[in-house]
């Protein structure tokens, strides 16, 4: 054997490492070496400054240190223990030294590579390697070789997956996927390694055949299950249990095909699916962005015929503070993409996606947001100030009762109470609607519910806006042409079918437009979609457009009224117009204003300032409109006196 070796050392002539050091190497390749960096850099640390120094003894590479704030940090590791002499459990001097083997390359047939040789030593089960690997360090350089051989070996077999090869892949995969290696992932030059190692295992899962029974595969840190399919069956399902960084907390992945994709499959088909515990961290440590994987990693491979699976994801962090995103990996891209997916459902235990498997979009997960969206105090604002509007609206409507005979003496009083009394019902019932929706658990266990509850609560907060605006077109008719030139009746009739017509109108055709694409609700809510459709422009426009309106309005009504009067009479409706517009002046900023803090919140979701102000002013319209409304009426207040 030391003949051998020192032969090979004459005749490849390796410059890097003396024949006594690959002895040495062959001898110690199975003890452990540390991870943590060897010796420090000569010369004085100032910021930006650069050196390498080489690996500890029997290993082979260097490492590179960058000088930030005067201390020298590691931002390179190549030290490697592996090499084509000790990966091989035997045979070791028929094979060449490693340096020859360490880029990519497609399979030639010719036996140059580590992976040529290991095709040929064990073709039938690719294990002669898993000891040598099994006993490696996991350091960086050790991990990076590894890797390319994943990769080459993906590259080499197109065809002859069965499962004892998909096994001794997966084995050698979970080598470098264990948690403890997380860490010195971050060292390897290639960035694109944690990127080379996902796409190599989705593309040999691809060729795995599945005969007669299941595959199941548990290893610690990937799991391969896999099945036939057909047209018959009733629904397929997969479900992983994996723990998260050798713990005892455990979360779970299920991936679901419901029974109408599975009409789509023209003949028995294969279902492989592949959990990853720890291949997010891996490529967290090679992304720049600030996200943060929530739960497992689930690749799927499926028939060509089958575009939707639901993926339920139990989530590793249970805070309920955290946007939740249902993402895919984008193959070509290297990111994540949240156009693979859709949210379905969501709650502090777990998040149920709708996703879009395809060639660019194999593996899919959810991200926790690094943003703090919901606070308690935004709970306190809405259910408080529901409660306090609620009760504003049953007093307004119980005062305008009181005091309705005293108060409509005229037809233009009479006009400007009915849009009161409307505006205060129609809210109050938005607000009751808004209650039950928050009630339902949401859209995919109480659907039918939800699109009930998200119409009616659209088609109410629509009716008070065009209340509003029934009352500025009142004011334009009454100060520029005269009141008495169409019956009252008519004008009711006129009214109504602006306060009620129009919001019927646009709120039937919003859900008659969306939801057949299921694309009317939040995934995570019953309301109008934002992120899909944009259902919620059907609301925010119509809303926006009369408040500029009713403000367009309130100016033409002072310019106006700066003429004198003709007659005591005219005099006294230009009084009440005046008056009337002030009350618009005042309600129409106030609740345009919600509603323009809303925008905000959908343009920006990220400031806990803009939900704060949007749930104090939303929560709170109804005492507004009490205020406002009813009770700075000098008349409703005379009236009440009488009382």
């Amino acid at each position: 054997m030391t003949h051998t070796l020192l032969l090979y050392c004459l005749v490849f002539l390796l410059p890097t490492e003396s024949c006594r050091t690959l002895s040495q190497a062959a001898s110690k390749s199975r003890e452990k070496v540390p991870a943590r960096p060897y010796g420090v850099c000569d010369g004085v640390c100032t910021d930006n400054s650069q050196c390498t120094q080489p690996c500890p003894p029997d290993t082979q590479g260097n490492m590179g240190f960058s000088c930030r704030k005067k201390t020298w940090h590691k931002i390179t590791d190549t030290c490697r223990t592996l090499n084509a002499v000790n990966i091989f459990e035997e045979d070791s001097h028929l094979v060449q030294p490693f340096e020859d083997n360490i880029k990519i390359s497609v399979y030639t047939g010719k036996s140059d590579t580590i992976s040529d040789l290991l095709l040929q030593k064990c073709p039938t089960d690719l294990s002669c390697v898993i000891r040598g690997i099994q006993q490696s360090p996991r350091i960086p350089g050790n991990i990076a070789i590894i890797v390319q051989l994943l990769h080459n070996i993906s590259t080499a077999i197109w065809t002859g997956v069965d499962e004892e090869k998909m096994r001794s892949y997966s084995t050698i995969a979970n080598h470098i996927l264990n948690s403890k290696s997380i860490s010195n992932w971050t060292f390897i030059p290639d960035r694109n390694s944690s990127y080379i190692l996902l796409h190599s295992v989705n593309s040999f899962a691809r060729r795995l055949f599945i005969d007669t029974y299941p595959v199941d595969i548990p290893d610690v840190f990937i799991h391969t299950m896999g099945t036939t399919i057909s047209g018959d069956n009733i629904g397929k399902n997969f479900t992983f249990l994996m723990r998260v960084n050798d713990t005892s907390n455990e979360v779970t992945g299920r991936v679901l095909i419901s029974r109408d994709e599975l009409w789509k499959v023209p003949s028995p088909s294969q279902v492989i699916s592949i959990a990853f515990p720890t291949i997010g961290a891996i490529l967290e440590a090679s992304l720049s962005e600030n996200i943060t994987i929530n739960g497992l990693v689930l690749s799927v491979i499926l028939p060509k015929e089958l575009k939707r699976i639901s993926l339920i994801f139990e989530k590793i962090s249970k805070s309920e503070e955290r946007r939740t995103q249902c993402v895919g990996w984008h193959s070509v891209e290297n990111r994540w993409d949240q156009k693979a997916c859709k949210m379905i459902q969501e709650n502090s235990q777990q998040a149920v996606c709708k996703c879009r498997p395809s060639k660019l979009f194999t593996s899919f997960s959810i991200l926790m947001s690094p943003h703090i969206l919901k606070s308690l105090i935004l709970t306190y604002i809405t259910y408080v100030g529901l409660g306090i509007s609620t009760c504003s609206l049953i007093l307004c409507l119980s005062i305008e009762v009181l005091v309705w005979s005293q108060v409509t003496k005229t037809e233009i009083t009479y006009l400007r109470h009915v849009c009161i009394v409307n505006i205060a019902a129609t809210l109050l019932m938005a607000d009751v609607w808004f209650i039950v929706a928050s009630f339902l658990s949401g859209p995919i266990t109480h659907h039918k519910g939800c699109v009930a509850a998200t119409f009616f609560v659209h088609l109410f907060y629509l009716s008070v806006f065009f209340w509003m605006f029934a009352k500025a077109l009142l004011i334009l008719y009454g100060i520029m042409i005269v009141f008495h030139t169409l019956p009252k009746s008519v004008l009711v009739a006129s009214l109504f079918s602006v306060g009620y017509g129009c919001p019927l109108v646009i709120a039937a055709i919003t859900v008659a437009a969306t939801e057949p694409g299921k694309g009317y609700l939040r995934p995570e809510a019953c309301w109008l979609n934002w992120d899909m459709t944009r259902a919620l422009l059907a609301f925010v426009v119509p809303a926006l457009a009369i408040v500029v309106v009713n403000l367009i309005t309130v100016t033409l009504v002072i310019v106006k009224t700066q003429r004198p009067a003709i007659s005591n009479s005219m005099f006294q409706e230009v009084r009440t117009i005046v008056r009337i517009s002030k009350n618009i002046a005042i309600l129409t900023p106030l609740l345009g204003l919600t509603w323009g803090f809303g925008v905000a919140t959908v343009i920006d979701d990220r400031s806990l300032a803009f939900h704060i102000i949007f749930s104090l002013l939303n929560a709170f319209q109804g005492f507004f409109i009490l205020v406002f409304g009813t009770i700075l009426d000098p008349k409703i207040r005379e009236a009440l006196k009488g009382r």
